[in-house]
This record gives structure tokens, sequence and C-alpha cells, in this order.
């Protein structure tokens, strides 16, 4: 998988017409959710290629990234004529970017993909990296592949459209960023007042440095035998919170998901790698300030357990954790008790009073 180029964009409409300019393809095609395409869309539309494009629409949320939009996906670029020399522009958050990344991967075995990440969670995260995928059988990105996509555009113009919680749930994976990079990048993450008027042009400065924390691990290894497991620290059991969520049909975004998750996972690391008790409430202070809690007793623990054995992190049935033993220093394939993982969500509900 080679190394995808990314561009942070401050005249998106010149640097897409310039890209779309330098490339060949028979059809283009634009994939949208409806929030997307009535606040973003906009945005770009002026792009002379854009006007004989193909808009194709889904409903938005995570609820959607399932195999049956994923089939409408595939029957629009079918019977409009895509080949394996089309283009498809994802425009949107993590979803899209993860489901119009999949059907680029699999349709025709294969054509191009471009993403335009419209949330702050998919211009760190989702739209980065060449992972794609979607939801399946109740479990978070269980089905997918490594597809990276032409390009990645990243604007923080499309942040402005973009509510609180948006905001917060992309933040996350910037806290999850800086804990595994280093102590520069952390302090500056966490002195960032996430209750001012946002400082775009700040936060573009601080998405780019977080782009390269990512970029600079996914070079290394693209395919998640080593290091990339870095970028799972949080995820283990913050996708557990998440999909716990999605059972009780009271949904979180994903990164408030992955906040929570890695106030447990920093306790895991305290207890099993000998991170700084100091650090750690510094980080779990934090993440109290500005992310809601997510509700959860003790007749759920089991439940969250096995959603943790499905992670596909996981090997020979053994719950794998990314955990931290400094600020910078990542410690990959760690297997942890069933006790001291029901500890660690005891942990996160103290912290929270639940």
């Amino acid at each position: 998988m080679g190394k995808q180029k990314v561009v942070i964009s401050t005249d998106l409409q010149n640097d897409l017409q310039a890209f779309l300019s330098s490339i060949s393809y028979d059809k283009l095609f634009v994939l949208t959710d409806t929030n997307t395409r009535e606040k973003c869309l906009p945005l770009i539309e002026n792009v002379p290629q854009l006007k004989e494009a193909r808009i194709i629409t889904t409903g938005a949320g995570d609820l959607n990234k399932n195999i049956e939009i994923l089939v409408d996906i595939w029957k629009i670029l079918s019977t409009e004529g895509a080949s394996r020399n089309s283009l498809l522009v994802n425009l949107g958050g993590g979803m899209i970017t993860d489901m119009g990344g999949f059907a680029g991967a699999t349709f025709k075995r294969g054509i191009r993909t471009l993403n335009i990440p419209t949330t702050l969670m998919a211009s760190v995260d989702a739209a980065v990296g060449g992972k794609t995928g979607i939801n399946f059988n109740g479990l978070k990105n269980e089905i997918g592949s490594f597809y990276p996509p032409e390009c990645v555009f990243i604007d923080c113009a499309f942040l402005r459209t973009l509510d609180r919680d948006n905001i917060l749930s992309g933040y996350a994976e910037m806290i999850k960023h800086a804990l595994i990079s280093s102590m520069d990048i952390y302090t500056s993450v966490m002195l960032f007042d996430l209750d001012a008027e946002i400082a775009y042009t700040f936060l573009n400065k601080m998405v780019s440095q977080s782009v390269a924390v990512k970029e600079r691990i996914v070079e290394e290894d693209p395919k998640e035998h080593g290091i990339r497991k870095a970028l799972n620290f949080g995820h283990t059991i913050g996708h557990a919170y998440e999909s716990l969520t999605f059972k009780k049909n009271t949904p979180v975004l994903h990164g408030h998901a992955v906040a929570a998750g890695m106030v447990s996972e920093l306790y895991l690391s305290h207890k099993v790698c000998g991170f700084p008790m100091e650090r750690l409430r510094q980080v779990v202070y934090y993440i109290k300030e500005y992310y809601a809690p997510i509700f959860f007793d003790c007749n759920d623990y089991d439940t969250l357990y096995e959603l943790m054995t499905h992670d596909k992190k996981n090997e020979g049935g053994i719950i794998n954790f990314t955990l931290l033993s400094q600020v910078g220093e990542v410690q990959i394939n760690q297997s942890v008790t069933k006790e001291l993982i029901l500890e660690s969500m005891d942990f996160y509900r103290e912290s929270f009073g639940i």
C-alpha cells in the first residue's frame, strides 16, 4: 500500500480543481449523506468537473453504514456505468469515507477514490490511513479492507458546519494522537479551550499536526502488523462502549465513546505498564470537563466484555490492548485479565460519578 497524498487546504475549490485536472477518469461520482449534500456540497459545487458528476446520497449517521446501503451504492455505480477508470469522491464524515472507501475497494475489484472529510473526526482519523469498512452483525467496522484513496483533502472550513458534539468527537482522536506521540503535542492539545469560540485557523494547524502523527505511523506499518496498533489506544473498550449505546438505542458519537475508552484504558495502562497516576488524573479531568458520561452499570459488564472479544486486534481468543507506559511510549499487544478489565469499567463509572 503506497503512501497516500494528504493536502491540508486553505483554498479547497482551486486545489480540488487542480487535482481533478491532473488525473484521467471516465466518470465522476460524489458520495454524500443528507447532511453533507445540504451543507458541504455547496462549498465545492463550483468546481467545473463536479458539474457533470453523479451525486449519490445516503441517510446520515452511523446506523446507515451497513450492507444494505452499500448494496444501494453498488447498484447506482453499476447502473450508471462506472468502470475501473471511474473516480468516487467521498464527501462526508467517517461514515461516508469508511463506506465509500469500501464501495470503491470492492466495485469491479477496485475503483479510485478521493476523500474530502467534512468532520473533525474524519479529518484526523477516518479519512486518513486507508481503512475502509461497514458495521455488521452489531459490530463496528466488522467488514472492510485496507484501500487508500488517491488523495485526502482536509479543509477546516467544513468544521464551521459542525455542532459542538461533532467537534468534541473529533477532538477525542486528537487527544489520542497526542497521548501516543509526544509531550509537546500532548501539551498543546490539553491546553486547547473547547469552551471558547473555536479559532478555526489555529485548529487547522492542530489538525495538520494530528494528521502527521497518524501518517507517520501508517507509513511505517500500513496493514497494522505492529506499531499501527498504537492508533487503537482507547478503542478496544471504547468500541464496546459505543456498541452498547447502539444496543440500548442511545447511540453516542464515536469520539465520545473513544474518550470514555481512553479513561478506562489509561487506568489499565497505570495498572499494567506503570503509566503515571498524576498524568492519568490530568487526562481524566480534561475529558470530564468536556465529555458527558456514558451511562452503564455492572449488569452491562458481561455484554461489554463479550463485545471486546470480537475486536479485530484479538489473537487466539485473547483480548489485545494498546497501552501506554508514558505519554509517547506505546506498549502494543498487552493482554489483560477479565478482572482488571472490569475494574477499569468501575474506574470509569467512579470517575464520572455514575
